[in-house]
């Protein structure tokens, strides 16, 4: 039987009037109360009831009774404070669970990722989440509660070994609270690996961003280039096309004789330095185009490398010799 100053309080609690009186009005609900809490202190004497105001999510102050005091789970684990609020609803609705006492100093801090508690210590266990009355009751309640946190204590980080009877003679209650558990741990460490894959998609994607622009500009520069060498070649289709016609006012027999395409032969130098001149320069061209159609050629595995390095070695000795002579005639002329 319940101490019989818990049952004072219990009595003196529901008959109070005034400011202090509890937002419980229906009578039957009342003797509910009673009945449900001496029960449940019948059984875990170290809770006691009390009365106090309760504040809800939606801001809606109530004046509830509850019951506060340890629970112990086992032997090698601490006791579990808790607070436990009856609903002005109840017992059509669940009652409200706490892992801590009101007005007191904070508990232990609860373990991250608990599967029933969260960490402002509010317990949504599958009794509290499946509540339906007269199914369920506080003294059942607690007792589920006990189980619970055998098998998983709230200032524990580490599930400790099943209290759970074995599997074949577990009641339906108990394999529900245990599926619970493992399906919430199963959760957690998917959604780890799931957090580490999406941040290495994450750097991935940031790469594959820096990749795309490097290629982006690298198209932008080869897209200028086009532009650019098609401009220069109609420059240099405008001034070849200059050429032809002065060729044809100019000198109307050569123009015919040579045909527009073959207009280098009209060019002759003055003397004999500008006719060299004009020699090293064609010659250091035809070199310049002999490397590149070497270059294709070893691309292609048409030539061989050591043959490329001695033709190139060669072709460019001759080139620097003519280019040479270009260069002074250059710098001669604009020194004039």
């Amino acid at each position: 039987m319940a101490p019989q100053s818990s049952i004072q309080f219990i009595e003196a609690a529901l008959r109070c009037t005034g400011p202090f009186e509890l937002s419980y009005t229906d009578p039957d609900q009342k003797w509910h109360i009673r009945k449900d809490m001496l029960s449940l202190l019948q059984d875990f004497p170290n809770l006691s009831p009390s009365m106090n105001t309760y504040n809800h999510n939606d801001g809606t102050i109530v004046n509830l009774l509850n019951a506060y005091g340890t629970i112990h789970v086992s032997s090698s684990s601490p006791h579990v404070p808790l607070t436990i609020w009856l609903h002005e609803n109840y017992p059509y609705a669940a009652p409200i669970v706490i892992v801590g006492l009101p007005d007191m100093a904070p508990s232990p801090t609860i373990h991250h990722d608990h599967p029933f508690v969260d960490p402002s210590g509010l317990t949504a266990s599958p009794y509290i989440q499946t509540w339906q009355f007269p199914r369920c009751n506080l003294k059942d309640l607690v007792r589920n509660l006990v189980k619970i946190f055998s098998c998983d204590h709230p200032f524990s980080c580490s599930p400790t070994s099943s209290p759970f009877t074995h599997p074949s003679i577990a009641s339906k209650k108990e394999a529900f609270d245990r599926l619970a558990g493992m399906l919430h741990y199963d959760t957690m460490a998917l959604r780890s690996k799931t957090d580490e894959e999406i941040e290495e998609l994450l750097a991935l994607q940031q790469e594959i961003v820096q990749r795309v622009t490097i290629v982006t500009t690298i198209v932008q520069g080869l897209e200028r280039e086009r532009w650019e060498l098609r401009d220069r070649v109609a420059r240099l289709a405008e001034e070849a096309d200059v050429l032809i016609n002065w060729l044809k006012v100019h000198d109307p027999k050569r123009a015919a004789a040579t045909g527009d395409d073959s207009t280098d032969d009209v060019f002759e130098g003055v003397d004999e330095e500008s006719q060299s001149w004009l020699h090293c320069l064609a010659v250091d061209r035809s070199i310049e185009d002999t490397i590149d159609a070497l270059d294709e050629a070893v691309a292609e595995g048409i030539v061989n490398v050591e043959t490329y390095l001695r033709q190139v070695r060669n072709l460019a000795r001759e080139q620097f010799l003519h280019r040479d002579v270009v260069v002074k005639f250059e710098t001669s002329q604009q020194l004039q």
